[in-house]
């Protein structure tokens, strides 16, 4: 603990950044808190960056008075976590995102803070009070359940290893750049290899000036002087003719038997009366 203690004033007086831990959390007493547990990685992580992978490691403080007593209440208790990414490249957009989505909850109150002269993102509502900011290829998060506040000595600790980039005004202006933002390069579709026997229309070159249809029956081209075809040019058929009109007319022969007329009988008139 002395070698610690006094490798860390050794640090301050030169005027360094203290450097970055190892497995991202400080695995010692910070303070009058007390280290107590330590969890990772974890590959559940609550700032998610997509096409950048990363990993998260926790730690658990209580202070020296719950450790005497052998009780910890929920003023007693602070978690640290830290997200370590494999690049800086769209963390600090997450970020922001993901505390405008909480914002958007009725259940939270997020507003900007700042803290030992870093400007932080405080959120808390729930029964619980937490801070967070990113950190070039970093997110901290510092606070716990049960909590109304977040000690600010834990967060000047992990301040002076990961100092905030978070911008002014974050909550309100524009988002900050990142990779969802990044229009995908346009890429040239490769073009079939040409078939004889099944051509394709090249619809990007096609010029209709320069369509030629083919040569009507009278020899000229299929088009009026509006340039579209007409009946004629299009060498319409002439109407089929019926069964009955192409069966020839049967010729009356001289051997045919004329038509026998009917006589008609009429009664005798009657004869007078005697």
């Amino acid at each position: 603990m002395r070698a610690l203690l006094a490798w860390v004033l050794l640090v301050s007086a030169c005027g360094g950044q203290p450097p970055i831990p190892r497995r991202g959390v400080v695995e010692a007493d910070v303070g009058s808190w007390k280290f107590r547990r330590f969890q990772g990685p974890l590959l559940d992580v609550e700032v998610w960056v997509e096409g950048n992978k990363a990993e998260a490691y926790s730690a658990s403080y209580v202070t020296a008075d719950a450790e005497k007593r052998g009780h910890i209440d929920d003023k007693d208790l602070v978690n640290v976590s830290v997200t370590r990414y494999q690049t800086a490249d769209g963390v600090v957009r997450a970020t922001v995102k993901l505390a405008r989505r909480l914002a958007q909850d009725s259940g939270y109150q997020v507003e900007e803070d700042k803290i030992a002269g870093a400007r932080l993102l405080s959120i808390t509502g729930r029964g619980e009070a937490w801070v967070m900011w990113p950190s070039n290829q970093h997110v901290v998060k510092v606070g716990a359940r049960g909590r109304s506040d977040v000690p600010k000595s834990m967060v000047e600790y992990y301040v002076d290893r990961y100092p905030s980039q978070l911008p002014g005004g974050s909550l309100e202006g524009p988002l900050p750049p990142g990779r969802d933002d990044t229009p995908a390069r346009s890429r040239k579709l490769e073009k079939p290899e040409y078939d004889p026997n099944n051509p394709r229309p090249d619809a990007e070159h096609y010029d209709p000036s320069k369509v030629v249809l083919p040569d009507g029956p009278d020899g000229k081209a299929a088009k009026d002087s509006g340039g579209e075809a007409t009946d004629d040019a299009a060498g319409s058929a002439a109407p089929r003719p019926s069964e009955d009109d192409a069966r020839p007319a049967k010729a009356k022969s001289d051997n045919a038997k004329p038509a026998k007329s009917k006589k008609r009988r009429t009664k005798p008139p009657a004869s007078p009366d005697r």
